[in-house]
Parts: C-alpha cells; sequence; structure tokens
C-alpha cells in the first residue's frame, strides 16, 4: 500500500509525495495522527543517486562514438521514506528511455 511521506529541501520547505513501499520489505506506517510520514533524508539527498545516474549515462552518450546533437533521459523515479529516489521499475527492469537526436546538416559540421 502508497502513503505520503515529507521531506524537507535543504532550504527548510516541505515537499509532500506520494510514496511506494520498500522493495526490502519495509512499510510505510501512519503515524497515528493521519499525517504523512518524515523521509530519512532531505529531498535533494533522496534524488543524489538519481542525479549519479543522470550524469553517467550522459557522459556515455554524449561521449561515445555517436555524437548525437542532443540526448534525453526520461527517468521513472519512486519515493520511500527510508531510502529516497529509486529508478522505478517497468515490469521485472529499471526505467529508463534514451532518446538520441541529429540536426540535419550538422553531421558535415562534426567532421
Amino acid at each position: 500500500m502508497d502513503g505520503l511521506v515529507e521531506f524537507k529541501t535543504e532550504d527548510g520547505a516541505l515537499i509532500v509525495v506520494e510514496a511506494v513501499d520498500d522493495e526490502s520489505g519495509a512499510r510505510l506506517v501512519s503515524r497515528g495522527d493521519g499525517q504523512p510520514a518524515q523521509a530519512a533524508r532531505t529531498f535533494e539527498s533522496a534524488l543524489g543517486g538519481v542525479r549519479a545516474a543522470a550524469e553517467s549515462a550522459l557522459r556515455v552518450f554524449r561521449d561515445s562514438a555517436l555524437k548525437p546533437d542532443s540526448v534525453e533521459l526520461e527517468f521513472g523515479v519512486k519515493l520511500s521514506a527510508e531510502t529516497g529516489a529509486v529508478i522505478a521499475k517497468g515490469a521485472a527492469e529499471g526505467h529508463l528511455v534514451v532518446r538520441l537526436s541529429w540536426q540535419p546538416g550538422q553531421a558535415a559540421e562534426r567532421a
């Protein structure tokens, strides 16, 4: 069962998100007063792993022999009180969409 988790940002703002049960078997539990569970990490800290994954993927595609004009990444992200952000799975795999594009006439300039 999914629930609400309250994250604080590094500047003190509160963000409430609908979170998912942890894959580890941990479950979100209500505080008993109907309030969201408190996240163990800041919002920025929770997203740190997803940011590192995006930076790594961009490095792979930008530094490849393909030399695209643009790279677009799409991650499905799930948030939980304990583990923070994880890349969501679609079926049994992690969810990641990569779009590479090239502009006509740009190939001659890259050569």
